[in-house]
């Protein structure tokens, strides 16, 4: 896969070169036409004009100083040599330069031949920092949408989308990278360079905002308003968790605790950063009352990123709620469309023919559902996510209904991992970054059955992952977020505000 970053450079290589060339050329022009014109405009036939009103010059002055011919030659062989020096000088910058740089006209990159384990740590390190200069600048922008609407945003959110669009194309490029294509080593780091360069744009295109949005946002100018919305959000949060809390009790005692495993201790999360949240406003408004208004906007920033983080995990229950409803209540008729399913793959068969080890797998599957069903509390979502998978390999689409219980599966398995990295995206590694935009880029392709299985088992395995890299991290994280508080940006302005 050819990264469009790279695509070019040999032509822009070939016009340096004629540029240079040309300059030598015209250089060693200049040396010789210094050469040839005294021979051709003195001599001693030439008439003199004469001057009677003047003195005529001494004949010690008229003469000509021994040795002036070979200082005529020397000079301009001189000026010759140091033409075709110079051109040779820029020309050798130019061509190392060229070996060393990813994208044209932007930041060096790696060297022409470094180790192929070099490469590929500094890819994986990219695409943590630019998925979390992404998802950072996504909550700020937030912020200035609230407080100056989205049509002042609008060109920070086409940045965003632009830098999105640029991960997007990298985190496609590792997935199949880690699938093995493609296989011959030249590719690969091909490959591996493409991915360095689609997040280096991302963050280039974050970068060029981010001075914009600044001054959309003018926290310097205008701390007070900004503070406002901040608190705002907070109370309405705060009223949430308490409820998100409740919910929580109550969907483990309809569905069981199997059902809600994925957020238990949402909420006391929530509370804590809620707590944070708190006193981070205060040191904001206390800063602004002594005029250090630098240290002010730091700790707004700070407290905005923690209410963002807990407003993921009180929506993540809130969002739960939803979805097990609506896998309870499609349930029964998956049961029915998966039991068509499989009388129509039973029929196709046809007397005489071995019976289908598939369809008795199908079956099974299907009895253990509904035994479940019957049996008391159970997981709604896991129940469809089984009635699915069981009678897949032997559906042919006779029943649209295990293609919308796929997608409610697959969609509720996106948003969990999403809501995992988001909130613990300090320690969580590139593998489960790049298997959940996996899931996701198959989500828009408006999948089928099959698409949307294969997205749920992604985003399964997403989620998997980032618990693994936040128990013990696994991979360098590539760019840890700031100490004090990340920003809308990139790689030169995500951490303007420490």
């Amino acid at each position: 896969m050819t990264s469009s970053l790279i695509r070019g450079r040999p032509r822009r290589a070939a016009g340096h070169i004629s540029v240079l060339a040309a300059q030598a050329v015209v250089g060693v022009v200049i040396a010789v036409v210094w050469l040839v014109l005294p021979g051709m405009t003195s001599g001693t036939d030439a008439p003199v004009a004469v001057a009677p009103d003047r003195p005529v010059a001494s004949a010690a002055a008229q003469e000509e100083p021994a040795g002036s011919d070979a200082a005529d030659l020397v000079l301009p062989l001189v000026v010759a040599v140091a033409a075709v020096t110079v051109a040779g000088y820029v020309y050798l910058r130019r061509s190392r330069r060229a070996r060393t740089r990813t994208t044209p006209g932007g930041p060096a990159g790696p060297a022409a031949g470094p180790a192929g384990t070099d490469l590929d740590g500094r890819a994986r390190g990219l695409l943590v920092a630019a998925d979390d200069w992404v998802r950072t600048s996504g909550e700020e922008l937030s912020f200035a949408e609230e407080l100056s609407g989205p049509g002042a945003a609008a060109p920070a959110a086409r940045a965003l989308r632009e830098a999105r669009s640029e991960l997007a194309s990298a985190f496609r490029m590792r997935q199949r990278y880690d699938d093995g294509l493609p296989q011959d080593e030249a590719g690969r780091r091909h490959a591996l360079a493409g991915i360095v360069g689609r997040c280096e744009e991302a963050g280039r295109r974050l970068d060029a905002e981010a001075a914009g949005f600044d001054q959309l946002r003018g926290l310097e100018a205008d701390l007070t308003r900004a503070v406002a919305v901040a608190e705002g959000r907070f109370r309405d949060l705060a009223a949430r968790t308490a409820g998100a809390d409740a919910l929580l009790v109550e969907l483990t005692g309809r569905y069981g605790p199997a059902s809600t495993a994925g957020v238990a201790g949402y909420p006391e999360q929530a509370m804590d950063r809620l707590m944070f949240t708190t006193s981070r406003l205060n040191e904001a408004r206390q800063a602004a009352d002594r005029g250090e208004t630098a240290e002010a906007v730091r700790q707004l920033r700070t407290a905005e990123g923690a209410v963002a983080r807990a407003a993921v995990f009180v929506g993540a229950v809130e969002r739960l709620a939803g979805e097990l409803a609506a896998a309870d209540a499609l349930v029964a008729a998956a049961l029915t469309g998966a039991e068509a399913e499989i009388a129509g793959a039973r029929a196709a068969g046809g007397p005489g023919k071995a019976p289908d080890a598939r369809i008795g797998h199908a079956d099974e599957a299907l009895a253990g559902v509904r035994e479940e069903v019957s049996g008391g509390p159970y997981d709604p979502l896991e129940a469809l996510r089984r009635i699915v998978r069981g009678v897949a390999p032997v559906a042919d689409g006779r029943a649209g209904v295990l293609t919308t219980a796929a997608s409610l599966v697959a969609h509720a398995s996106v948003a969990a991992a999403d809501d995992h990295i988001a909130t613990h995206r300090g320690t969580v590694g590139a593998a489960p970054r790049t298997r959940l935009a996996e899931a996701r880029r198959l989500l828009a392709a408006g999948p089928g059955l099959t698409d949307l299985l294969t997205a749920d088992a992604l985003a399964r395995r997403a989620r998997e992952l980032a618990a693994q890299d936040t128990r013990t991290p696994a991979e360098p994280a590539g760019a840890a977020e700031p100490a004090g508080v990340a920003s809308y940006g990139g790689p030169r302005t995500w951490a303007r505000r420490q």
